[in-house]
């Protein structure tokens, strides 16, 4: 029996997440890698700041916690792809 592994479930997209360009594509050894975009690294950067400081409204510890998801979900993604490239690889060797 073979285990397929399920993307994370995302109960909501953070509210100021762009809907063009929030999510930019690298290649790294020939696999694409998704990574969120400056703008979204500098929106987290500023959360995390205020975090750090005065801390955060109810709405915007939503919104990290948000983003926190949005990066897990990505970190799958990005896992699942270099497993995939790592395969064929493993199969030939």
């Amino acid at each position: 029996m073979t285990f397929t592994p399920m993307p994370p479930q995302l109960e909501n997209l953070p509210a100021s997440l762009p809907l063009d360009g929030a999510v930019r594509i690298e290649l790294e050894a020939g696999v694409p890698i998704f990574r969120a975009s400056l703008r979204v690294q500098e929106r987290i950067e500023a959360l995390l700041g205020k975090q750090r400081g005065a801390g955060l409204t109810d709405i915007e510890n939503q919104e990290l916690d948000s983003y926190e998801e949005m990066d897990d979900y990505l970190s799958f993604v990005n896992r699942t792809l270099r497993n995939l490239n790592d395969r064929p690889q493993e199969q030939s060797a």
